[in-house]
């Protein structure tokens, strides 16, 4: 049975080291950690569930790496709508050149806006 609109408390993880952060949470941090950090395919319960910012490891800082992160971040979130715990995400990013790529990801649910950061690495 799947409850749309009903969050319930999840132990949070830590989005820097991944480990158990010891604290309860009702947002989508987690939902939206793990299909960020989880390659598309690679979990077995799963396998629509992850992203292809993986492969972005690889690329050069050019500023086409910003527009394949922005397409993978949303089809990788897309799950979230799809599931009724979020109406609309919007992901935008910041490139400094500097060998990281910025992800600000705006996650609009029945419960209000959450705001998250995720960082890519590419070389």
């Amino acid at each position: 049975m799947r409850e749309a609109t009903c969050l319930s408390m999840d132990a949070s993880i830590n989005p820097t080291t991944g480990d158990l952060a010891g604290q309860r949470i009702t947002t989508l941090a987690n939902a939206v950690y793990l299909r960020l950090m989880t390659p598309l395919g690679s979990y077995w319960a799963d396998p629509e569930l992850g992203s292809r910012l993986h492969e972005l490891k690889r690329e050069k800082d050019k500023a086409r790496v910003s527009t394949l992160a922005i397409q993978y971040a949303q089809q990788a979130l897309k799950g979230l709508i799809d599931d009724g715990r979020a109406t609309s995400v919007d992901v935008t990013a910041e490139q400094p050149h500097n060998g990281w790529l910025r992800l600000l990801i705006e996650v609009y649910a029945p419960a209000g806006r959450q705001t998250f950061e995720h960082l890519v690495s590419v070389i």
